[in-house]
């Protein structure tokens, strides 16, 4: 009986610290001014053939300054339209500047795809842990300053991985998380999950912000 009583305790114990760096993590914090961000982008298309998230993600990415650097891309093992419209972006940018300016570095990662398009709820799960396996070392390895995403099924473990990196104590993460701009209304599966693991989750509608009022309207930004 003891040695029940001991393991419960022990238990509680884990969970009440398990619940006190998730609070930690989640709360409010202080953003120290940096000369440059480590910045980790995932990039992803729901519609292959239209290339959305990632079309509306690297906008985002190409508004940025040269403070945001290196750039990590990670982007479904699958998703060869993306790799290619990322590689382009980087020459365009390179291209249309003098030489001697100096360019933010950038790598393209890949990693197994959480969900097919149409794939059923259920079996979406075990892959998603399946690209988790994959997500963490990654993440582990980058130690990225910011994570940005706008709604591709590859963010969710993406960003439960560099959420763990800041409960484990490793380094915490800033994530950032953009609904696209199709959403007028309700939130894709990926903003709904994120939502809550975020630290800024813009919406581009005054509508969502009417339904999740901790959202950041910032209007039409891609």
């Amino acid at each position: 009986m003891l040695s029940i009583l001991i393991l419960a305790a022990t238990a509680a114990g884990l969970v009440i610290l398990l619940f006190q760096r998730l609070w930690t993590v989640l709360g409010p914090h202080h953003v120290t001014p940096r000369e440059s961000l480590r910045l980790l982008i995932v990039a992803g298309s729901v519609f292959l053939f239209l290339g959305g998230h990632t079309t509306e993600i690297l906008r985002l990415v190409g508004s940025l300054s040269n403070a945001y650097s290196p750039r990590h891309y990670v982007i479904a093992e699958s998703d060869e339209m993306s790799a290619k419209k990322i590689h382009s972006l980087e020459e365009l940018s390179r291209a249309q500047n003098d030489s001697t300016t100096e360019y933010p570095k950038y790598h393209l990662h890949r990693i197994p795809r959480s969900r097919e398009v149409r794939q059923s709820w259920l079996s979406s799960v075990f892959t998603t842990f399946y690209s988790m396996w994959f997500s963490f070392p990654l993440v582990l390895r980058i130690k990225p300053d910011l994570v940005l995403c706008n709604g591709p099924g590859t963010c969710v473990p993406i960003c439960v991985s560099a959420l763990l990196l800041g409960i484990l104590g490793v380094k915490k993460v800033i994530i950032v998380y953009v609904e696209s701009i199709c959403r007028v209304e309700t939130l894709s599966l990926s903003g709904k999950i994120l939502r809550h693991l975020s630290d800024y989750f813009i919406v581009q509608w005054p509508t969502l912000k009417e339904k999740y009022p901790k959202s950041v309207y910032l209007g039409r930004i891609v």
